[in-house]
C-alpha cells in the first residue's frame, strides 16, 4: 500500500473514531442519541474497509475472478449476518421473547424482509438465465 492510500485509510478511520466518540460523548453527557452521527459513523467505517480491501471507497475497478468470488461470497455471508443481527436487535430492543408481544411493527417488517430478500432476488436473477 503506497503512502497516499495509507493516509486516506488513516483519515477514514479517524473520521469514524471522531463520529463514534462524538456520539458516545453526547450519549454520556446529555443522555441523547444522535441517529445522524450513528449513521455517518457506519458510513465512515464502510468507507474505511472498502478502502483497505479494494483501494477505493466504491469497491475498485477491474476485478479478476478471485476478486469477484470474494465479493460474491462476502455479500452472501454479510446478508446472513445482517439477518441474524436484525433479529437480535428486534428481540433486544423489544425486550420480549415471544413474537406476539412485539410492538415495533416497522422493525418486525424489516426483519421479515431480510428472510425473503435473498430468495426473491435469486428467483428474479435466475429467470434472466432460463
Amino acid at each position: 500500500m503506497d503512502n497516499s492510500r495509507k493516509v486516506i485509510a488513516v483519515l477514514a478511520f479517524a473520521v469514524f473514531c471522531m463520529l463514534t466518540g462524538f456520539t458516545f460523548y453526547k450519549w454520556v453527557r446529555f443522555g441523547t442519541i444522535d441517529g445522524g452521527s450513528i449513521f455517518f459513523s457506519f458510513l465512515a467505517l464502510s468507507y474505511f474497509f472498502n478502502w483497505l480491501n479494494w483501494g477505493s471507497h466504491d469497491g475498485g475497478g477491474e476485478k479478476d475472478e478471485l476478486d469477484k468470488h470474494i465479493e460474491t461470497q462476502s455479500a452472501k455471508i454479510g446478508y446472513f449476518v445482517l439477518m441474524i443481527l436484525a433479529a437480535i436487535i428486534l428481540f433486544i430492543s423489544e425486550g420480549v421473547s415471544k413474537l406476539n408481544d412485539i410492538e415495533n411493527y416497522p422493525l418486525l417488517i424489516v426483519v421479515g424482509l431480510t428472510f425473503v430478500t435473498l430468495p426473491i432476488t435469486e428467483f428474479i436473477y435466475s429467470r434472466k438465465f432460463k
